[in-house]
């Protein structure tokens, strides 16, 4: 079926994309412009089933209704790898944050003195 060739070639097309250059701003232009098209082609699809049935018979598919199902689980994987990406990038940062805080914040022992002796001044 043509729609097998089509959804695997998105999904194929989308991990490239997320997994090489996820956060550049072409990336997030693109996103952008893809949900825009997304939300229009579902308000069109909504006002049109009938051209919506007729674009899914093209692709080899019975319905309109399973073909925009089809999309919607491409469309809610891009979704779920775009986050996945994002939560991975923000826990490094976090990680990196807490990092150059402890840095900041850390006292350097005095030449000579034991640090078993520094570790009870700190205590609350």
């Amino acid at each position: 079926m043509l729609i097998q060739f089509v959804l695997l070639a998105a999904v194929v097309v989308l991990l490239a994309v997320f997994m090489r250059s996820w956060n550049t701003t072409r990336t997030r232009a693109g996103k952008r412009i893809a949900f825009l098209a997304f939300c229009f082609l579902n308000a069109y699809a909504v006002l049109r089933p009938g051209d919506t049935t007729k674009a899914a018979h093209l692709l080899g598919v019975g319905r309109g209704t399973d073909l925009v199902l089809y999309l919607l689980v491409v469309g809610v994987t891009a979704l779920a790898l775009n986050t996945y990406l994002r939560f991975r990038a923000m826990e490094r940062r976090l990680t990196e944050l807490a990092r150059d805080a402890a840095l900041r914040t850390a006292h350097r022992p005095e030449p000579g003195r034991p640090l078993a002796a520094m570790e009870g001044e700190h205590s609350p």
